[in-house]
């Protein structure tokens, strides 16, 4: 319910959210102009002012996707759809004394489905812990990502990642308005799972996040190449064929109606990665982690035990992975199968090494990144499943499992609020309280993380990582030089293709 509690002033004008019992909830705020008509395909434009008091209790239509996919692989249902879909929520304990870390949520879901509004990303638990929630909607699918040579230079720049800018105007808009709503602007943690975390990644690549958050948190960031410039125009000439415009215009683009691009399907569907060569994107995001020159801050990174989970919704063959490295002789199928001792049949050591290869390496590469740079990273590796799925998930933690353990939603959400025990609900109060502590207190000068075990950072010369859920009764164990020398490899491997490209 609305209350007058809750108006606050922002620089456009006057809100009033709604309280969720000690939590003050303000969602559907406005954070740039629509992106429609002669501004779609443009970096975000700035809010127009209101007179009076704005309603801001009821979430926004989402970005234009796939409503099904959403529901089922997304996080719950993302509502109705529209073009006109840049607004941010924030969540806030009613009773502050002081400016509060402030945690800036990023959805994922391939930069295809998913919204800041979905019932995993609930900012109330966090909130109660003392920080200020942030969730947002950013352009999804080709609304966000595209490039055509009718568009190139268009306001004397290059420009293609729209989705990535949406997120870089969100930030300016917290710089800008968050003490109104008891938070610290001046510590700002980044914090994103799956195309979420690959946009935290791309933004601490990116020449225009930087100084807009001081702090990082990447939930299974995946190690697929950024989409080169010249394949992405190729393809943005692709599709305007497939839609009749051989010898499109900007116009005669703009005029294509928004939501005809979402069902489109092989060859004309997106792959879950930023474009590189633009302004918000120069250096493929890979090369600026390999050299060590991303935005120096605190970062905590990780992944789970089942993110391969995944892969059959992008088509990939775990097991005739392991029979292509067979028949091609690459990579030494041998010492692979050394570095997975015990592991048997094709099906799951393709299981493991699709995962390690995508998602587990990446947290390797952002360590020594950080490293580089005497910077703190802690990492860790997700292993957690509910006591009532083990049977269900005999793999270990999906891909996006953390999620509700990190919101510490699990007991509000279906459908694991109808079968959470105790024990998996104390658990999760557990995680959230250990993302709430970086939020809170991670520095250079505070390189330990407190709660069921010190969790202490990756700093130079250390190679440390947190296992999440280890089981039952060791929930959490700190391990040294975790996977080192499969990690090792593909990180090799992974630098050798980028150095090919």
């Amino acid at each position: 319910m609305q209350n007058a509690s809750t108006r606050v002033e922002t620089l456009h004008g006057s809100l009033s959210g709604r309280v969720d019992e000690d939590i003050h909830l303000w969602c559907g705020i406005p954070y740039a102009a629509p992106p429609v008509g002669s501004w779609r395909w443009r970096a975000p434009q700035p809010v127009t002012p209101w007179q009076g008091v704005r309603p801001a209790d009821t979430f926004s239509a989402s970005s234009w996707q796939n409503s099904e996919y959403c529901q089922e692989l997304g996080g719950g249902d993302p509502g109705r759809f529209s073009e006109d879909c840049l607004y941010l929520n924030v969540w806030s304990p009613a009773q502050r004394d002081e400016p509060l870390p402030v945690m800036v949520w990023l959805h994922g879901g391939g930069f295809t489905i998913g919204a800041g509004g979905l019932p995993p990303y609930d900012g109330k638990a966090l909130a109660r812990r003392g920080v200020v929630v942030v969730t947002l909607n950013y352009r999804l699918g080709h609304l966000g990502f595209f490039a055509h040579p009718a568009l190139e230079g268009e306001d004397g720049e290059r420009l293609y990642n729209f989705g990535l800018m949406d997120q870089i105007a969100a930030l300016r808009w917290v710089q800008d308005n968050i003490a109104a709503f008891g938070g610290d602007r001046d510590n700002v943690t980044l914090f994103g799972e799956s195309a979420g975390a690959r946009s935290v990644l791309s933004l601490m690549a990116s020449p225009r996040a930087k100084g807009l958050f001081h702090k990082a948190i990447i939930q299974s960031g995946y190690t697929l190449p950024d989409m080169p410039r010249e394949t992405a125009l190729a393809r943005g000439e692709r599709l305007a064929e497939h839609f009749n415009l051989p010898n499109a215009s900007a116009d005669m683009l703009r005029e294509i109606p928004a939501e005809a691009f979402w069902p489109l399907t092989a060859p004309h569907n997106l792959g879950p990665a930023p474009i590189a060569g633009d302004a918000v994107l120069p250096q493929p995001m890979l090369d600026v982690f390999f050299a060590a020159r991303q935005h120096a801050m605190p970062v905590l990174v990780g992944s789970n035990s089942d993110e391969a989970s995944v892969m059959a919704v992008f088509g990939v063959d775990l097991a005739g992975e392991i029979q292509k490295l067979r028949r091609e002789r690459r990579l030494g199928l041998g010492l692979i199968r050394l570095l997975y001792p015990g592991v048997k049949g094709d099906e799951e050591l393709g299981r493991q090494v699709c995962r390690d290869m995508a998602f587990t390496t990446l947290g390797y590469v952002v360590m020594q990144a950080q490293q580089r740079l005497n910077q703190p990273c802690w990492r860790y590796w997700f292993d957690y499943v509910a006591e009532a799925e083990h049977h269900t998930y005999p793999h270990g933690a999906w891909h996006g499992n953390e999620v509700p353990y990190v919101f510490d939603t699990l007991g509000n959400i279906p459908p694991s609020c109808d079968y959470a025990t105790s024990h998996d609900l104390n658990f999760a109060a557990q995680v959230a309280d250990y993302w709430v502590n970086f939020a809170r207190h991670a520095s250079a000068a505070h390189t330990t993380l407190t709660g069921p075990v010190r969790w202490p950072a990756s700093v130079r010369g250390r190679d440390r990582l947190l296992r999440i859920g280890l089981d039952k009764q060791v929930g959490f164990r700190v391990e040294n030089r975790f996977m080192r020398a499969r990690l090792a490899l593909f990180k090799r491997v992974m630098k050798h293709h980028v150095s090919l490209d």
